[in-house]
């Protein structure tokens, strides 16, 4: 655990100073499009974020890999030189996309061969434990036809979600938390040396996210582009096909009839079998837009508007809020399945699930709900979380002081002057923004 967690930093550490740098560069480089009208943001802001993700990825390979037990995990598989050079394609495409706007099929091509190259090196699904069935071995086109196709959906359905400020970013973390607990457990409390190589992707794709997390949240400076999302949907997809293809159900311990094995280990598996479920909010948003846009006679990868996001703000969420509402069924999600995989017989984990779900339906219904920190917290919270306090009555008393600095009005820095969020390439962010009513995904 010692080993994930150096890993994790290291990889936080490098990713989080490279988006600097990288930001400069994409304002250098033109990779600030046009404001369109399914955006939400209000001003051009850079893209490219994905080029410091990538490189986070790549410290935390090579970290690992001069560690005393990760190394291990290169020397005993070519499970991580496949996910590099599958990244490396697919993040180089996603470059040129941020950059020049590559058409989608040209895009979905390339996952497919992002994927065909981690298949080459034998990062596939052999296997499949099927309930009521037991294990059922695959042939080779079978294997590689159901790892391209989870690859390419994993990868739209990240892409796909990228919408607001901080939001892919948030969940994928808070998804490649959820499965590096569960990747974990079976490699420590079960031994199975198989499942390191998808403990380490998760650790590593945790620390792409938060080290990217602090300049991409709301008001962000930079976008991770295609580059970034398609990259973190490829990592997240490639952890769940490494877990899936080496673990038997006998490795578990339970010495049961393979059909018995099955059904008793059902609740392990799902993780294994469906990581969409630990990914539910992405998936459901891609389905959702597929149908949508066909009934509609428009091409699936055509943008609008309809997106979960751009529901939570059409009803009256704010921007912040939506994002932390998705964040809120992503985790319950994701570390509800793995807490029922670990212990399918206790119901309080049920009733638990339940509460935290009607939880989230209140919150949902209650758009125009906006929380006031007491005031001995004020100053340790953000301006909108504050009471407001009346200056109007002290302004007309004659003889009354002068309002403070807080009674006057905020007026946004920048207005008026063109720039990345209102800002240079070094220069800083804006404290106060206006609210935006409603809009759609980048």
């Amino acid at each position: 655990m010692r080993e994930y967690l150096l890993t994790l930093c290291v990889t936080v550490a490098v990713t989080y100073l490279l988006t600097g740098p990288v930001r400069k560069f994409a304002i250098a480089a033109g990779a600030m499009p046009e404001i369109r009208a399914r955006d939400v943001h209000r001003e051009p802001t850079p893209r490219l974020g994905g080029i410091a993700m990538f490189g986070g990825l790549c410290a935390g390979l090579l970290f690992a890999d001069h560690l005393a037990n990760l190394n291990d995990v290169f020397e005993l598989s070519n499970e991580p030189r496949a996910l590099l050079s599958g990244a490396a394609l697919i993040w180089l495409i996603g470059v040129l996309d941020d950059k020049f706007e590559i058409d989608a099929l040209i895009k979905l091509g390339a996952q497919m061969i992002a994927a065909g190259v981690m298949v080459v090196q034998g990062l596939t699904i052999l296997w499949i434990p099927v309930p009521g069935v037991g294990t059922v071995s695959l042939t080779a086109w079978q294997g590689n036809l159901l790892t391209v196709a989870l690859v390419v959906l994993t990868i739209n359905a990240v892409n796909f979600v990228d919408g607001l400020d901080g939001l892919a970013a948030g969940m994928v973390c808070i998804t490649s938390g959820a499965f590096f607990l569960y990747a974990y457990r079976l490699w420590y409390g079960y031994g199975i040396e198989a499942a390191a190589p998808a403990t380490l992707f998760a650790a590593i794709l945790m620390g792409m996210c938060l080290g990217f997390l602090p300049h991409n949240m709301h008001p962000a400076r930079i976008f991770m582009g295609d580059s970034g999302s398609m990259l973190i949907g490829l990592v997240l997809a490639a952890g769940a096909i490494s877990i899936t293809g080496q673990v038997e159900p006998d490795q578990l311990g339970i010495f049961l009839t393979e059909r018995q094995a099955t059904h008793a280990m059902l609740p392990v598996f799902i993780p294994l079998l469906l990581p969409l479920t630990i990914t539910a909010l992405p998936v459901a948003d891609l389905l959702l837009a597929i149908v949508r846009r066909t009934w509609r006679g428009q091409s699936p990868f055509a943008a609008d508007r309809g997106h979960l996001h751009h529901r939570l703000l059409e009803i009256g969420h704010s921007h912040s809020r939506a994002v932390l509402i998705m964040y809120f069924w992503s985790a319950l999600i994701a570390f509800g399945t793995v807490a029922y995989s670990v212990h399918s017989a206790s119901m309080w984990i049920v009733l638990v699930i339940v509460v935290l779900s009607a939880v989230g339906l209140v919150l949902l219904l209650l758009p125009r709900f906006t929380p006031r920190a007491p005031r001995w917290a004020e100053s340790f919270v953000p301006p909108r979380y504050r009471r407001r306090r009346p200056a109007t009555r002290a302004l007309t008393q004659p003889g009354a002081p002068s309002a403070s600095y807080e009674d006057e009005p905020r007026v946004p820095v920048g207005v008026g002057v063109s720039g990345a969020n209102g800002a240079t390439a070094i220069g800083g962010r804006s404290r106060f923004r206006e609210r935006d009513d409603a809009g759609s995904a980048r």
